[in-house]
């Protein structure tokens, strides 16, 4: 069975509350239930951190024996130079998922450190993002 993480960066603890008209009004608890159901024939993991560390502990963690990682790293995916670092220091590849359209947004999100280190991105398609990221590792 493969076994998949979603990781899941700052301020992503509150999907569900913070800006609905941006992130919708679900939380991630809520819809990780319905990729475990979508999904019963992957081994499901799920870790959100506010705190770049943790959330490169967890890629150390996971990044040799996992055969994927969802990525969204919110604000650290602009900023973060040391979580680029800790993506390409693993074997397991990775693929970023950002809920809205971070090109349509405010021009210091135009940017990812991570993207040259990740698989693919998808950005834009809400929540359904990381449905779609998880199959690309079927």
């Amino acid at each position: 069975m493969k076994k998949i993480l979603i990781l899941n960066g700052p301020n992503l603890n509150l999907l569900g509350k913070r800006e609905p008209g941006v992130y919708g009004n679900q939380s991630f608890e809520d819809y990780f239930e319905t990729l475990k159901s979508l999904f019963q024939d992957i081994e499901l993991h799920y870790f959100q951190s506010n705190h770049e560390g943790a959330i490169i502990d967890k890629i150390h963690e996971v990044g040799f024996t996992f055969d994927g990682i969802v990525i969204n790293a919110g604000g650290y995916t602009h900023t973060s130079i040391a979580l680029a670092d800790a993506l390409s220091a693993v074997t397991t590849p990775a693929v970023e998922v950002h809920i809205s359209n971070i090109h349509a947004r405010e021009s210091f999100r135009h940017h990812s450190y991570l993207t040259s280190r990740c698989k693919g991105m998808i950005c834009g398609l809400g929540l359904g993002g990381y449905e779609l990221a998880v199959r690309y590792f079927e």
